[in-house]
């Protein structure tokens, strides 16, 4: 491998200018399209009113329900017509009703996507939008999710007709928007009484298991002084039977057997609870539910005895099972011992991630000296300036060998759902890289992505501490 200590990072300035560039001009183009529409639709002075008037109220008042009030109100106060509302009820999937006057509603009235009139009522579907329809807490037929009838409706010209489909594309928003927000309230309760039950019937549990875990390994320890006592009767027993000379030393063979077995499985089990509970407890804090976000506890850790090490030892058995070596003689500095201010759970998701993808991903080349290979290494230095004069960073690689990802690829690998043509095959959902950038871009580093002459490796770079400064407050 041939990871360059001061190779460059990629600066995506330029494409973010270019893309906000190309934002802005299709924003403008857009209000240039609708500049030329209203000046098409040469709407009266009273009905712009009336568009201005309802976006004001509707802004104003909270309770939808008196946004219904409104809806109706506005053409019975400005244009006297009678008006009910037919609106799709998100929880019980009938129809909900206001109306300018007290009439006998009609509440099994059918929604169409065609303006019309019937029986001297003017029915005017009423438009979600349409790319968040998917959002609503109901499906609608198509993305009409309610209906505007006015009365009398067969006096209206054709005029008339397109501002009332405008006012009710307005209407259509604005409920729109209503009701994902009250779907989104009671999404946000649900997630804090799951974040207490999470925490009463998962993490407080889970905590005592290490107990168990304890109180078990315990009761393993026990069979060495078994043993010990074993050895002394033995020692000190005269026995000229040869056949249970035998018998002796094969107990003793299965009592050492049997010790270390379970001393073996009991290590590999407990380190697997150790970090399942890390990223458990990690995932599940009830800070991240409440804000919106995951949100840090940064420490100072030593990332060789707390990040690297426990999940290469974790990873082991799964590398050599699909034939792949672990190289640290050309990753940097792996034995090196530094320490940065990080979330201790997070960072050793990242890097569970990324050994993740070795697993998956490596695949065999041929190395320097002709030899064919599959291996994967690891390691670091410490990026002088990185962050800008005084602020060092630590750039942290895990590289694999097998075919370097295509140059226009490379663009999407930390994007959400995003999946690369070496993918193919191999299970997953293409959240583990974006999980690396968003964990990364909260402690303040970056992320990438670079080729070598034998596969590839990914990085990241985090803030440097040195040991003599203080460690940073938790976030």
């Amino acid at each position: 491998m041939d990871v360059a200590e001061n190779a460059p990072v990629p600066d995506d300035d330029a494409e973010r200018q270019d893309q906000h560039l190309k934002r802005l001009e299709v924003v403008n183009s857009r209000i240039q399209a609708k500049l030329g529409n209203y000046k098409a639709y040469n709407f009266t002075q009273l009905q712009s009113v009336a568009l201005n008037i309802f976006f004001d109220l509707a802004q104003e008042f909270t309770c939808v329900e008196d946004v219904y009030a409104v809806c109706v109100m506005i053409p019975k106060a400005l244009f006297g017509l009678e008006c009910t509302l037919y609106v799709a009820d998100g929880h019980n999937e009938i129809i909900s009703c206001c109306s300018s006057y007290c009439p006998r509603v009609e509440h099994n009235i059918d929604f169409t996507e065609e303006m019309a009139v019937i029986s001297g009522h003017l029915m005017v579907p009423i438009k979600g939008n349409r790319e968040l329809i998917s959002q609503l807490p109901f499906t609608p037929r198509g993305d009409v999710i309610g209906m505007l009838q006015l009365f009398p409706g067969d006096t209206l010209n054709e005029h008339d007709k397109l501002f009332w489909g405008r006012y009710a594309n307005r209407i259509g928003f604005q409920l729109h928007n209503r009701f994902i927000s009250l779907k989104n309230k009671e999404h946000v309760q649900f997630i804090r009484n799951l974040v207490k039950d999470i925490g009463h019937n998962v993490i407080v549990p889970n905590m005592y298991f290490k107990l168990f875990y304890k109180r078990l390994e315990a009761r393993i320890n026990l069979v060495r002084p078994l043993q010990e006592k074993f050895l002394r009767l033995k020692s000190i027993c005269t026995v000229d039977d040869e056949a249970t000379m035998r018998e002796w030393s094969k107990i003793e063979n299965d009592i050492e057997y049997i010790y270390n077995t379970i001393q073996e499985q009991f290590k590999e089990i407990y380190s697997h609870y150790q970090n399942t509970s890390l990223f458990l407890e990690t995932l599940l804090r009830s800070s991240h539910f409440e804000e919106g976000r995951y949100v840090l506890e940064k420490r100072k850790c030593n990332f060789k005895s707390q990040v690297i090490d426990p999940q290469v030892e974790r990873f082991r058995a799964r590398l050599a099972e699909r034939g792949i070596e672990i190289d640290t003689s050309m990753g940097g500095v792996p034995d090196q011992e530094i320490e940065v201010v990080a979330d201790l759970g997070l960072i050793s998701q990242v890097f569970s991630n990324l050994f993740s993808n070795v697993v998956k991903y490596a695949r065999d080349v041929l190395d320097d000296s002709g030899r064919r290979r599959k291996f994967m290494s690891y390691g670091w230095y410490v990026a002088k300036d990185y962050f800008g004069p005084g602020r060092d960073g630590v750039k942290l690689n895990v590289f694999s060998t097998g075919p370097r990802i295509q140059a226009e690829q490379r663009a999407g690998l930390f994007t959400e759902g995003y999946r690369a043509e070496n993918s193919q095959g191999e299970y997953g959902t293409g959240h583990g890289l974006y999980f690396i950038r968003e964990v990364v871009k909260l402690h303040g580093g970056d992320v990438g992505y670079e080729p070598t002459p034998l596969g590839n490796n990914f990085y990241i770079v985090l803030p440097f501490v040195t040991p003599s400064k203080e460690s940073e407050p938790s976030e």
